[in-house]
């Protein structure tokens, strides 16, 4: 699968808290999260981003709490994929089970700037910066991840896989 977009770049540990602020934890309709994106830490992203765009961030985003309103909020807000340093484990667990593609590649992250277009192939973990020329790695899923990004997350996952009677 390969993805296309433009670059919103972020530092360090960005926390669940400033991607979906804690004031709207209760709201769980996809969309509706997706208007407060990232509002907290810029207040734009939401009228800059486009559908495809990509979240970049050096490292350990998505730490603080286990919630799964980060991932969902991004995912609806039309972002393709997040690359970054590194991630806080919780936050890349619950973005695999609900489909949102996260690619660890710190070279990209080092040689990429916001605005930036990216073009990214899932399957073989190869980022391409269209802007500046430039070629990184990231490893790419295992089949079993690939599969569940590929079918929306988990929940799609197992339902196509009842649906087929491979469960």
């Amino acid at each position: 699968m390969k993805l296309k977009g433009k670059v919103h770049k972020y530092g360090a540990d960005i926390n669940t808290d400033v991607i979906i602020p804690a004031r709207y934890l209760n709201v769980s309709e996809p969309e509706e999260l997706a208007k407060h994106c990232m509002e907290d830490i810029d207040a734009e992203f939401i009228s800059k981003a486009q559908t495809g765009d990509i979240i970049m961030a050096t490292t350990n985003f998505g730490c603080g709490s286990s919630r799964e309103h980060a991932p969902i909020a991004i995912k609806a807000a039309g972002v393709s994929c997040v690359i970054a340093a590194s991630f806080a484990r919780i936050f890349f667990r619950n973005a695999i089970n609900i489909g949102l593609p996260l690619l660890e590649c710190e070279e990209a992250v080092q040689k990429t700037s916001s605005g930036d277009e990216l073009e990214v192939d899932l399957a073989t973990g190869e980022i391409k910066n269209l802007t500046v020329g430039g070629v990184y790695h990231a490893k790419p899923y295992p089949e079993f991840m690939s599969e569940l990004i590929k079918a929306g997350g988990l929940i799609e996952y197992t339902r196509e896989r009842l649906a087929k009677g491979r469960v």
